[in-house]
């Protein structure tokens, strides 16, 4: 389906992506909206002198205040800043705990028509067009961060010890973990295909591959080495939305509710049994699966119904990567890449490479 203002505002990702897009043109009535559904704990005042100062009390924000602070005149999309109000959603994206007060706010339904008009600017744009288009199959890099090592000898092994140990951790869980979705009790969240398999994205040109902005749970690294990928064989399955993600879960269910309800429920609500697609079988079928960035953005931190009590989430999955399931090689030399100035630019250090 091609990604418009309405499949935008279908998933929480997108919906914050506008969110992100517009944020630095709205007015102060957004930032307090967002705080209020933000859970601070407790805080302390540091004063001087004998008499504590008055308690601060924030303005009170109606869901209708923080849609008008979005009424903005916005600019232009450009690639530059397309790609910040991704990459703020990407950064944002909760597994195991509730969504942010962002989050929150922009899934309030009276937030809507203000949501859509900044949906309806930034899919019309040209520089969205690649969001929902396939895997760029000439055009691949694998970013493993600061120096990790890439295998790409093949993975049949390495996907038969990652379902052995997923089984394990779940019969585990079963005895281990309570059966109450509500208690605190937090583990395993992703349901991407195992990390030591080769992951790669498409490059953007200048800014380099997607893979340096777009990273759930980053760690803040500051340092990648960027390789182009030549995959051996190129059969891809493509995972363009929700109904495709569902689809693998009904041929390939792994069982993993006691594993993952505790976190999955805090950002669904869903208290019904949890499935995943089971990597190792959908590996004898394809040699590999790409995630564009239009199923993200609709999919991701989201409730996927499976049907017959079942559901699942599309967790930990970067925007626009591809795993590999067969062999791949490196098509030409590594470029060095550092996170300077709030952002990526191509190391011109002795090792850093050539642009491919």
């Amino acid at each position: 389906m091609p990604l418009d203002a309405n499949t935008l505002l279908e998933g929480p990702r997108g919906r914050r992506m506008c969110l992100e897009y517009a944020r630095p043109f709205a007015d102060e009535r957004l930032f307090w909206a967002i705080q209020a559904r933000e859970d601070h704990g407790t805080s302390a005042l540091i004063y001087i002198g004998d008499v504590p100062p008055e308690p601060f009390v924030p303005p009170v924000v109606t869901v209708q205040d923080a849609a008008s602070a979005l009424d903005v005149e916005l600019p232009v999309p450009t690639a530059d800043t397309l790609r910040a109000a991704l990459a703020g959603s990407v950064d944002n994206a909760r597994y195991w705990q509730e969504p942010d007060g962002a989050d929150l706010l922009a899934a309030e339904p009276g937030m809507r028509e203000s949501l859509e008009r900044i949906a309806t600017v930034l899919a019309a744009s040209p520089a969205a067009r690649w969001w929902d288009s396939g895997i760029a199959l000439d055009d691949q890099w694998t970013t493993p961060w600061e120096g990790a090592a890439v295998d790409h000898s093949g993975t049949e092994a390495a996907l038969g010890a990652w379902r052995d140990e997923l089984i394990a951790e779940e019969e585990r869980a079963a005895v281990e973990r309570p059966i109450d979705p509500t208690a605190r009790w937090s583990g395993t969240w992703w349901s991407r295909p195992p990390w030591n398999l080769v992951r790669s994205t498409r490059g953007l040109g200048d800014a380099g591959p997607a893979g340096l902005w777009f990273v759930e749970d980053s760690l803040g690294w500051e340092a990648a080495s960027a390789t182009p990928l030549h995959p051996a064989s190129a059969d891809v399955l493509e995972i363009d939305g929700p109904d495709a993600w569902i689809e693998l879960c009904r041929r390939h269910p792994l069982i993993v509710t006691a594993s993952r309800r505790h976190d999955w429920y805090r950002v669904t609500g869903w208290t019904g049994e949890w499935v995943q697609p089971d990597w190792a079988a959908v590996a004898r079928e394809v040699d590999g699966v790409h995630l564009t960035v239009g199923a993200y953005l609709r999919s991701a931190t989201r409730l996927l119904e499976v049907g017959d009590g079942r559901a699942s989430v599309i967790a930990g999955w970067d925007p626009d990567a591809t795993f590999w399931f067969g062999r791949t090689l490196p098509a030409g030399p590594t470029e060095d890449w550092e996170w300077v100035h709030d952002d990526w630019r191509r190391s011109r250090g002795p090792s850093s490479g050539d642009s491919v």
